[in-house]
């Protein structure tokens, strides 16, 4: 990206917050804080109303906008591809109200971005496996978030996914996020006096109350980063043959997947996670092509799966 329109980018950038710091401008365009002065000095040269605190960031004066922006061909087409996305992971009501924005966005395109969007329409599809799920039927993905940016108290009746059992709660939301194929919600739930992960799909009925929260909770990033600490992870590595790799490469996210070393005959993962257990399960249906490097007890718990397997069905074990 070339000076001028990296310039013109930070400007877009001071108008998406109330206040931008200098370090956020550096990540994002990988500049040292030099740079990122000496652009903003840029700005305020050529009559841009900016007010920088040090420590604090850079803010622009209340009332300054730029006038309409005209996207680029690459910018319109991710548009129609967060769409596509949109329209078969969220709910209802969230797809609506990014169409109703997305009409706006294609108002102010020039008339050939209009045209790309159009012929490019049919040419970008989201397709669903069959373990991902939508919450059409609980439209509540809007409710949540309007209840977390005014502090409402939520009343939801949710169905253990366990027990079966159905209880009516009263929860401070914190945040949603999306995890193997169904939106979850972090809350504070009253009745257990605990922070507690919902699965939106599970909420039979949800509704905002009068009721006003004022305890401050972590961030959604936080609490994640927190409840990850606070679980032992275990490191696995194993060595998958070739010609079965690219046939576990979707599952492998499911069970922890972190890095992987390509090898002549066989690609070496590394795996996280909080369930040998389940790890142990997962390997089996592929085990007679692959191998655990450590640590041991993993194999240790193979070998016992597979002994359990061929006693129950009636197969002598080899001595």
């Amino acid at each position: 990206m070339n000076r001028i329109d990296r310039i013109s980018a930070i400007l877009i950038q001071l108008q998406t917050r109330r206040v931008v710091k200098a370090s956020d401008i550096a990540a994002r365009f990988n500049i040292s804080l030099r740079t990122v002065y000496r652009d903003v000095r840029s700005l305020e040269e050529a009559g841009v109303p900016i007010i920088g605190e040090a420590g604090v960031g850079y803010s622009l004066v209340d009332g300054y906008r730029l006038p309409p922006i005209m996207f680029t061909r690459e910018e319109a087409t991710a548009f129609l591809t967060a769409e596509k996305f949109v329209e078969q992971m969220t709910d209802v009501s969230t797809a609506a109200q990014h169409k109703s924005a997305m009409y706006k966005i294609r108002a102010i395109l020039k008339t050939s971005e209009k045209d790309l969007l159009e012929s490019m329409d049919g040419n970008i599809e989201v397709l669903k496996s069959q373990i991902q799920r939508r919450v059409d039927n609980n439209d509540h993905i809007q409710t949540i978030l309007n209840g977390i940016a005014h502090k409402k108290v939520l009343c939801i009746d949710y169905l253990a996914g366990y027990t079966q059992t159905k209880t009516n709660r009263h929860i401070e939301p914190v945040g949603i996020f999306y995890l193997d194929s169904f939106w979850h919600l972090i809350a504070f739930c009253r009745m257990r006096g605990d922070y507690r992960d919902f699965r939106l799909d599970r909420i039979l009925d949800l509704a905002e109350t009068d009721i006003t929260f004022d305890g401050k909770h972590p961030t959604l990033k936080d609490y994640i980063a927190q409840t990850a600490s606070e679980h032992k992870l275990e490191t696995i590595v194993i060595r998958v043959d070739n010609k079965i790799a690219n046939y576990i490469s979707a599952q492998k996210y499911y069970n922890g997947f972190v890095s992987e070393k390509q090898h002549s005959n066989y690609v070496e993962m590394t795996f996280l996670t909080i369930s040998v257990e389940g790890f142990a399960r997962w390997f089996m249906m592929f085990g007679d092509q692959a191998e655990i490097v450590s640590p041991p007890m993993v194999k240790d718990r193979i070998i016992e799966l597979t002994e359990a397997i061929l006693k129950r069905n009636g197969v002598a074990i080899p001595i």
